[in-house]
């Protein structure tokens, strides 16, 4: 895999597509496909089972219906709650965790919200949070999963056509 660079200025950033596949290094998962979204403001990652405990906050990380499943319950110390608002307008309270995530060889310590992203055609969303200083987008690359965006989609369709969004 060749590492596509940007000069910008006297700083050079890795050049990344809409899509990439990304690692969890501290929750062992690796090629976890993950979308790239500028206007988001904070990165997401799929989480289910999520609740405090005496031990912190503990979580699944994504859900029975991925296939990265595991099942396996993590736990953090370090949460805190907050309050997220959609590209629509609509808010929803979550948790907020910090994790180590390696894209394109580099490791970056960031900020992820844990959501239901069952829905979604990526269970990891990155935003600017993790891209800001780092990377450069190009949007015409990356490794897309062109099968779960066409799934979605069909989906979203077939509820636009029987009037239920």
């Amino acid at each position: 895999m060749s590492s596509r660079k940007a000069l910008i200025g006297d700083l050079i950033y890795k050049i990344i597509g809409r899509s990439e596949k990304v690692s969890f290094p501290d929750f062992g998962f690796v090629r976890v496909p993950a979308k790239i979204d500028t206007g988001a403001k904070t990165s997401a990652l799929w989480a289910s089972r999520v609740h405090e405990s005496e031990a912190g906050l503990e979580f699944s990380l994504f859900g029975p219906s991925s296939k990265l499943y595991t099942g396996e319950r993590h736990v953090v110390r370090e949460f805190e709650k907050i309050v997220v608002a959609s590209s629509i307008g609509e808010h929803q309270e979550r948790y907020k965790i910090r994790a180590q995530i390696k894209v394109r060889g580099k490791k970056i310590n960031s900020f992820f919200t844990l959501a239901d992203r069952s829905k979604q055609a990526y269970p990891v969303l990155l935003g600017r949070n993790v891209l800001r200083g780092k990377f450069v987008v190009d949007v015409k690359s990356g490794r897309p999963d062109i099968k779960a965006e066409k799934k979605r989609s069909s989906k979203l369709q077939a509820k636009l056509k029987k009037g239920t969004i």
